[in-house]
């Protein structure tokens, strides 16, 4: 008798940067492990996927490396022009 293979479908969390106060550092939505956009080391986070609209970043999801969870982040505000 053969085993079926589990599927592990994981759950994509949304964060709504708009919602977040001080400096856009936010918990895992599944373990809280804290989230920086000044961490450029990747050891608590990957960048995953990028999408952008014209020139402007619209969405961008990561994956956390504690729990593997997959979170995207919308509400990135358009840079003023220069």
């Amino acid at each position: 008798m053969m085993k079926k293979a589990a599927v592990k479908k994981s759950l994509i969390y949304t964060v709504d940067l708009t919602t977040i106060d001080g400096d856009g550092a936010f918990p895992c939505p599944k373990c809280g492990v804290i989230i920086s956009p000044d961490d450029e080391t990747e050891e608590v986070y990957q960048i995953v996927k990028t999408k952008v609209k014209g020139d402007e970043l619209a969405e961008l999801t990561l994956m956390c490396n504690k729990c593997g969870s997959k979170i995207r982040l919308t509400g990135f505000l358009p840079q003023p022009e220069s």
